[in-house]
C-alpha cells in the first residue's frame, strides 16, 4: 500500500515514516503544507495518508475534502496536537477514519494507523 505523510513538521515526518516503516508500506510522498499535499496526492495516488491538521497554505481540513474528491476510497489518520473534540469531530464526519493525537509513541501511531487499514 502507497502511503503519503503530510505535517510541516520534519520531525514528525521523520518519525511517522520510521515508526510504520515495519508495516511494509510503500512511503509515495511528504508535504509539508497543504497545497503540496494535494499535488503530491494527485501525483502519486496513495492508499493511505496520514494528515496533519495545522498547516501553511492549506489547512488538513481542506486538504482532507480535496483529496476524498480526488480519491473517495482513500484512507485518512488525522494526526495533529489540536485536542479540541469539534476539530477530531469535523475530520471524521468529513471523511477520516481514525484521530491521533501528538504527541504519540511507535505502538499508538502503528495502532491507529492499523485500525484505518481495516
Amino acid at each position: 500500500m502507497k502511503l503519503l505523510i503530510v505535517d510541516d513538521s520534519l520531525i514528525m515526518r521523520q518519525a511517522i515514516e520510521r515508526f510504520l516503516a515495519p508495516l511494509g508500506l510503500e512511503v509515495v510522498g511528504k508535504a509539508d503544507n497543504g497545497k503540496r499535499a494535494i499535488e503530491l496526492f494527485r501525483e502519486t495516488m496513495p492508499d493511505v495518508v496520514t494528515l496533519d491538521i495545522t498547516m501553511p497554505e492549506l489547512d488538513g481540513l481542506g486538504v482532507l475534502k480535496e483529496i476524498l474528491k480526488i480519491k473517495p476510497d482513500v484512507r485518512v489518520l488525522v494526526v495533529t496536537a489540536i485536542t479540541e473534540k469539534s476539530t477530531a469531530l469535523e475530520a471524521l464526519k468529513l471523511g477520516a477514519k481514525r484521530f491521533l493525537n501528538k504527541p504519540f509513541n511507535e505502538e499508538s501511531l502503528k495502532s491507529a494507523l492499523e485500525q484505518v487499514l481495516k
